[in-house]
């Protein structure tokens, strides 16, 4: 018994069991079904696809290593597979005629072999410029991509150095693509594939005309070579919208030689005397001298301190009493006698008697002092930036009696004869050539105190706070300068309508030295632009300056560009801007 298995009796109903006696089996989850062997017939073919496979890959390999196996070792050893730069074409420069006045062009083969990396010249073309004088500052220059002795580029972009390159150079620039690049032993290119495509740079349209702006550049350089004037700037500027059509400085660089990084161009203009790199229409600093005198007459008016009819006699100096020393009174010399002048009058023959009487006050007669000066200079942009976008700018001086403690020490007071000097425009008096053109436009326009601007943009504007019928005698005593033998007469010209105040400023330690304006506006009885021209440090004496020196220029305009001369409203658009008769 002990050895015995046991085992267990199989009941009938045991032997009966299947998925029809048990109805409640769910047959869809295989329960109460009875698996099937899988067939040989799938793994077959999945082994023979395998097999198949392996044979494929193992040809391939003997095909690569075997046959071909010294023709590929060949091209790893000589090919090679570089990430090339595609360079983006940098923007074109228009001005406002539609003038191509900065593109890019292929070098010629000539250039090419000059050139110091024939690969480098290849990849990208040069900046050129306008052929004409007198855009260097406004237009800028670039520096290219450069590459090292290996051939890599360690500078792979256009950037803008100065001016209109430098102010638009994201818009310019655009965006270098790239490719791969697969090259044999010797250089050449067997494939080439894009990978990232190239976006060209956007394309610019300044305010100025180009053919305006140089023949103003060349006029006013020459005739300052001619009478000893060391350099200057002249700036033209749209009374309404503030656009400018010219701004000029001389003498100029070389911009397209700066780009191309022509050594010795450079080193000259960096250690020429004559700053040749220096914007003077924007940052040459400059005493005004009597171009302020319509300014200050107009806020003597809104001032109420005299009448414009009111007629102060001059006769060729002021002499003010010294209470410490009546044997040595002060005396301020007129440039004249001009005997009776009225406020009129008294603007176009530059009186500065009068302008001392008006400026700081003499007995019987008030003066706008120096705190009325300095607002007045103010409002009219003088001693502030002007907004213009080119970089550079500066601000400049009005004199007061907290600048002279800061320069000359806090036991300076001010004087009578400080307020004197400054009210015709000396003294420590500072001012660029742009913002002389920005307080005439005001003077011209009405009382409107513009942004200059070199594209085209919003107009953006300041009222100066004085009333148009006060501004109205200085327009008038400003044609009188030009029409009735005033110091302005050079500029009485057929066919142009010009009112016009000149200039002189005494520089030097000796005042040996003269600086020379002229500002006005044009046409005189309904003004469309102003100017402002500045001729820099000529001998004292120099009896021929800015005003002369402009009138050759004017001559062109009116035979050359008859559509800057007229009244806007006689302008006919389908005779291309032309006047009417």
């Amino acid at each position: 018994m002990f050895g015995r298995r046991r085992s267990r009796e199989i009941a009938p109903d045991e032997i009966f069991l299947d998925s029809s006696n048990l109805p409640s089996l769910d047959s869809a989850q295989m329960e109460g079904r009875v698996e099937s062997p899988v067939s040989s017939t799938p793994l077959v073919g999945v082994g023979l696809i395998f097999a198949l496979g392996v044979c494929a890959f193992l040809y391939q390999t003997f095909s690569l290593q075997i046959v071909q196996g010294a023709e590929f070792s060949e091209i790893s050893r000589e090919n090679r597979l570089d990430r090339s730069i595609l360079f983006a074409p940098r923007g074109h420069i228009y001005d406002r005629t539609g003038e191509q006045i900065a593109w890019n062009e292929a070098l010629t083969a000539e250039e090419e072999l000059a050139s110091t990396t024939p690969r480098e010249v290849t990849d990208f073309p040069r900046r050129r410029y306008y052929e004409q004088d007198g855009l260097a500052h406004i237009l800028g220059f670039v520096r290219y991509p450069r590459q090292d002795q290996s051939g890599v580029w360690w500078r792979e972009d256009y950037s803008g150095v100065s001016g209109a390159e430098l102010l638009f150079d994201t818009e310019l620039r655009g965006s270098n693509g790239s490719s791969l690049l697969e090259t044999d032993a010797r250089g050449g290119i067997r494939r080439q594939h894009i990978v990232v495509p190239t976006q060209i740079g956007k394309d610019i349209t300044l305010t100025i005309d180009a053919a305006v702006q140089s023949k103003l550049h060349t006029q006013l350089a020459q005739h300052a070579e001619n009478n000893n004037f060391k350099g200057g700037a002249a700036v033209i500027i749209d009374v309404h919208s503030g656009e400018l059509l010219a701004l000029t400085s001389f003498p100029e660089y070389d911009n397209e030689a700066f780009t191309e990084g022509n050594t010795a161009a450079v080193t000259a203009a960096h250690e020429s005397a004559r700053t040749p790199l220096l914007n003077r229409a924007i940052a040459g600093l400059y005493a005004p001298g009597s171009i302020v005198k319509p300014l200050f007459a107009a806020a003597a008016l809104q001032e109420s301190i005299i009448a414009p009819e009111k007629s102060i006699l001059s006769t060729g100096q002021l002499t003010v009493p010294n209470p410490y020393n009546p044997d040595k009174p002060s005396v301020f010399r007129d440039w004249k006698a001009h005997g009776w002048v009225d406020m009129r009058r008294a603007i176009a023959v530059s009186s500065d008697v009068y302008f001392y009487t008006i400026g700081g006050g003499v007995p019987g007669q008030k003066g706008l002092g120096i705190t009325k000066l300095d607002d007045y200079s103010r409002a009219f942009g003088l001693g502030s930036l002007t907004g213009i976008a080119l970089k550079g700018e500066v601000e400049g001086v009005i004199p007061t009696p907290e600048w002279k403690k800061q320069v000359f020490g806090e036991d300076e007071e001010w004087r009578l004869g400080d307020t004197y000097i400054t009210s015709i425009g000396q003294f420590g008096f500072q001012i660029t050539p742009i913002q002389a053109a920005r307080f005439t436009a005001a003077l011209a326009n009405g009382g409107k105190l513009l942004t200059p601007h070199i594209i085209p943009g919003e107009l953006q504007e300041i009222a100066v706070g004085i009333d148009d019928e006060y501004l109205q005698v200085a327009r008038e005593g400003m044609h009188s300068a030009v029409a009735d033998g005033g110091t302005a007469a050079a500029l009485n010209i057929a066919g142009i309508e010009i009112a016009a105040k000149t200039g002189t400023a005494e520089v030097g330690e000796r005042n040996q030295f003269m600086n020379s304006w002229v500002v006005g506006f044009w046409p005189a009885a309904e003004p469309r632009y102003a100017f402002a021209v500045v001729l820099e440090k000529a001998p004292a004496g120099t009896l021929s300056g800015a005003s002369p020196g402009l009138r050759p220029f004017f001559e062109w305009l009116i035979t050359e560009k008859p559509e800057y001369v007229g009244k806007e409203e006689d302008l006919t658009p389908d005779e291309g801007g032309v006047p009417s008769e």
